[in-house]
């Protein structure tokens, strides 16, 4: 494996059709470069969170995931509303997606949860009016 492989996903806000390409593409790519499954389902859980949120809350953003032989980094920035209450977003269940996007299946207030659960180091920074940016750190030989 090269030293690090960089992958670079542009995503639209409100664009539901899209959703998963990225962390598809992300999660192709761990597989093809011989990464083991539990590393590969955990990342790729993580980038099909911020994929979504970006959909569902920014008008666009980026989501990038850096690849080494030590740990897979996934990033998302975006250009949305930011989050007032980081906290209170932080809490299993709790959601700000619109009724029709749950009714399409997402929004259900487990993303941050998620990424919690699935990375081994998260960071989360905001604000409100600029955006958020999402940092998911995976390490290489932790299940």
């Amino acid at each position: 494996m090269v030293e690090e492989l960089v992958l670079e996903f542009e995503v639209r806000g409100l664009d539901f059709a899209a959703v998963g390409e990225a962390s598809g593409s992300i999660k192709r790519t761990l597989q093809q470069v011989g990464m083991e499954a539990s590393l590969v389902r955990r990342a790729a859980v993580c980038a099909f969170e911020v994929e979504t949120n970006i959909v569902i809350h920014a008008r666009r953003g980026v989501v990038r995931a850096r690849i080494s032989p030590q740990r897979v980094v996934v990033e998302a920035e975006d250009e949305g509303p930011g989050i007032p209450d980081l906290e209170l977003a932080m809490q299993e269940g709790y959601s700000t997606a619109p009724a029709y996007v749950r009714e399409m299946g997402f929004g259900a207030g487990m993303g941050f949860s998620n990424m919690r659960r699935c990375s081994d180091h998260m960071e989360v920074s905001t604000e409100v009016g600029k955006g958020t940016r999402v940092r998911l750190v995976i390490e290489v030989g932790k299940a």
